[in-house]
């Protein structure tokens, strides 16, 4: 049997912070990760996390799984717990974490002045399964960053008004114009709810009458001009 070692500085001092269940075994997850590890510096990417099935199997109670899990990791960088760095490798952020010690504290000093490089350590990119979109979360996470409460509700909303396939877009059309903000991708979508989509593709519920109309109900309803 093997065993992970965890510094007595969890016990005495981190440990007390912590009152989420999830975050803790968000944080036991990495602390296990980090010690199977090699090299300089140790991190965890958020991609790594999320394409877990073991941590996400742990805290699939959770309504929106990728949801609960940014929203733990927010909780323990706000305590100070984890460090949080985003980079960004071929046009597409990824959020790094590191175990807030000092060697983690001067190598993430080194990544923001350009003195440390992460060429070749940074993590491949978990391809979708076939088939299988990722969802607005995802998409947010990948390309924005951390998702708030607030937009967390305005991400609900939109994937509740709007096909998967037209909020994928919507996000690739922005990234493309360096537009990173969830206020331009949301102005797409509603643009195309409105006009039309070029390509026709019907809404999320096929049995409505596609165009505008089907938009009147809900949040942005009253964005539709008559």
């Amino acid at each position: 049997m093997c065993f992970t070692p965890l510094p007595n500085l969890f016990f005495s001092h981190l440990l007390p912070q912590i009152d989420d269940l999830i975050e803790l075994k968000v944080l036991l997850h990495i602390f296990w990760i980090l010690y199977q590890k090699r090299g300089y510096p140790k991190f965890v990417t958020f991609g790594e996390l999320a394409a877990d099935k073991t941590l996400m199997g742990g805290i699939d109670e959770a309504t929106q799984p990728t949801e609960a899990l940014h929203h733990a990791l927010k909780m323990a960088a706000d305590q100070g717990i984890l460090l949080y760095l985003v980079v960004d490798k071929g046009g597409r952020r990824q959020e790094l974490y590191f175990i807030n010690t000092e060697a983690s504290r001067q190598a993430v000093a080194k990544l923001e002045s350009g003195a440390l490089s992460l060429d070749g350590a940074l993590p491949q990119e978990q391809p979708q399964p076939t088939g299988d979109r990722p969802d607005i979360f995802t998409l947010y996470e990948q390309n924005i960053g951390l998702v708030t409460p607030l937009v967390g509700e305005e991400l609900k909303e939109a994937e509740r008004l709007y096909p998967s396939s037209w909020i994928e877009q919507a996000f690739r059309e922005a990234v493309s114009l360096n537009k990173r903000n969830w206020r331009y991708i949301r102005r797409i979508l509603e643009r195309w709810s409105t006009e039309g989509k070029e390509n026709g593709e019907p809404g999320r519920n096929s049995t409505q009458k596609a165009g505008p109309s089907r938009y009147l109900k809900g949040k942005y309803g009253h964005l539709v001009k008559h």
